[in-house]
């Protein structure tokens, strides 16, 4: 597989150290304010840059013909006119605001636990999530995807980052910033009798590495808009 890096902070550095021992190739790295124009012959672009390059490197990857998968947070509020030019384009493009297999396990099991309390009363829920202090977006990416699949499936029809908020139907969330912490999103309903929780705790960047880089083997010669349940249905990960 040859690869268009879009973006080089620690997890391109990562996706590309991983990709060369599996024999991949980066053809190219491009970040916000290089030549957008050449992809050279690149089989699809990965993205994890920055909020404000993010759109405007997976348009240019889009617009040279290219699929792009993406894990850069940050930029949503542009995610929907670039779900045109890809489909104007017939392309294909592939959102995930967390790549590894791991968390993404953890957000079925987030979607399931939040359909089992819809009906049960008496518990509040929490969300908090720690990244390292170097993190631009809080709530994190993967904290915004479990709160609105938590909304989705249950009563809860907010969420809120104020800790005095003790509405019923309001998801509390805490974000935390500490030393050099990859990843832990714990998702607690308490209530006076007990606490229920489900807690993901990543231990380095390799696996958002790993599911980028399956990801990006997965969407070559598709077209669409995908994200990472579809390559979680589509692929054997055992």
């Amino acid at each position: 597989m040859k690869i268009a890096l879009l973006g080089y902070g620690k997890m391109g550095k990562r996706i590309s150290e991983i990709a060369k021992t599996q024999g991949h190739q980066i053809v190219v790295v491009i970040n916000r304010g290089d030549d957008q124009s050449h992809f050279g012959n690149a089989d699809v672009a990965i993205d994890f840059s920055t909020p404000d390059a993010a759109p405007i490197l997976i348009s240019a990857a889009l617009d040279a013909g290219l699929p792009v998968v993406s894990g850069t947070t940050g930029w949503l509020s542009q995610y929907d006119d670039l779900s045109s030019k890809c489909l104007d384009r017939n392309g294909a493009f592939l959102y995930a605001s967390n790549f590894s297999i791991g968390v993404n396990v953890f957000f079925e099991l987030n979607r399931k636990l939040s359909q089992m309390m819809r009906n049960i009363h008496g518990y509040k829920v929490k969300l908090t999530e720690t990244h390292h202090t170097e993190k631009i977006d809080a709530p994190s990416g993967t904290a915004l995807s479990l709160i609105n699949d938590i909304i989705v499936e249950s009563a809860y029809k907010t969420w809120s980052m104020d800790p005095n908020n003790t509405s019923l139907d309001t998801v509390l969330v805490e974000a935390k910033r500490e030393g050099v912490v990859p990843g832990i999103h714990d998702i607690q309903y308490k209530s006076v009798i007990d606490t229920i929780s489900i807690k993901h705790e990543a231990h380095s960047r390799d696996g958002f590495a790993q599911g980028a880089l399956i990801a990006a083997q997965w969407i070559i010669g598709k077209r669409g808009l995908f994200t990472m349940r579809d390559v979680l249905e589509g692929h054997t990960m055992m």
